[in-house]
């Protein structure tokens, strides 16, 4: 059975103000939240009333308290944006690479046209900067020619509608990462893996405890970053054969062709190991979480 949406309120039809902020840009483990705050214009004297701050100067319950606050204040609207780290990692390694400013870019944008689409008469929009300030405003003024955008390095202690943008984000990232659910189910897996930034002693220890010599880490990880780098090499180093194919002129597009596991140098298995395979029995539970099943030929 389906339920009508709630009604729009309507303060959203007169001219209103957004604030944009992100969290977790620089940890390792997690995702990249990117959260907006919008409300009436005239709201905005009462906005700078209800104690928002820049949420790295706050503690956690503190945020988790306003955070709550806001949700139920009915003169405020919020979205975000979680970005998975898979996402983040396949994005920055890809070969037609996209940096991590452009990815901040463009989940600021998809926040601002999201809004938009539900009818909220946005006039003004302020935004923690990525990069260089100036060609952001002028990126996002070409973009949305019929709002005035504001941005600045420390928007989110210099604009209460960032402020509280900061903390939708943060306490949306925070949340996210204290239920996220491994998918991997290794043995000797825990959780204790510290503020999940770089620097951290723990996190550190925790990289190392859960690297995996063939599959890497868990997708929890960006492994995109720096810090997982020196952890590489006590891995395996695969090669794409294929990929090589493709790139070689010699092979005339015979890369794209059907490809038995034979011709990248796999031998065949006896019936006895396919039997194994095929019963789940003594394989890693990597496979067997994934139901993957043995193939004999890439298509």
């Amino acid at each position: 059975m389906s339920y009508p949406a709630p009604p729009l309120p309507r303060w959203i039809s007169k001219p209103c103000i957004m604030g944009i902020d992100e969290a977790g840009r620089g940890p390792v483990l997690g995702p990249m939240v990117y959260g907006c705050l919008y409300c009436a214009k005239s709201y905005q004297k009462t906005l700078a009333t209800l104690n928002f701050a820049d949420s790295k100067t706050l503690k956690e319950e503190k945020r988790e308290e306003l955070f709550q606050n806001l949700k139920l204040d009915e003169s405020i609207g919020w979205e975000v944006d979680i970005i998975d780290p898979r996402e983040l990692s396949a994005k920055m390694l890809k070969r037609t690479k996209i940096n991590l400013n452009e990815i901040s870019h463009n989940s600021a944008i998809g926040l601002v046209k999201r809004v938009l689409d539900m009818g909220v008469l946005l006039t003004e929009v302020y935004v923690d900067t990525v990069g260089d300030a100036e060609k952001y405003r002028v990126k996002l003024s070409e973009r949305f020619p019929g709002i005035k955008f504001v941005v600045a390095k420390k928007a989110d202690s210099l604009y209460p509608v960032v402020s509280g943008a900061s903390i939708v984000a943060k306490v949306t990232r925070d949340t996210t990462l204290r239920e996220w659910t491994l998918d991997e189910t290794a043995e000797n897996m825990h959780r204790n893996f510290g503020s999940g930034y770089p620097g951290d002693p723990e996190t550190k220890a925790w990289l190392d405890h859960h690297k995996h010599i063939v599959f890497g880490f868990p997708t929890v990880v960006r492994f995109s970053w720096g810090t997982c780098t020196p952890f590489f090499k006590d891995m395996v180093e695969v090669v794409w054969e294929s990929d090589k194919l493709d790139e070689d002129p010699s092979s005339n597009g015979r890369g794209k062709h059907q490809m038995k596991l034979t011709n990248l140098g796999i031998t065949g298995c006896k019936r006895k190991s396919e039997d194994i395979e095929s019963s789940g029995k003594g394989r890693s539970k990597f496979f067997q979480t994934r139901k993957l099943q043995l193939v004999s030929e890439f298509q």
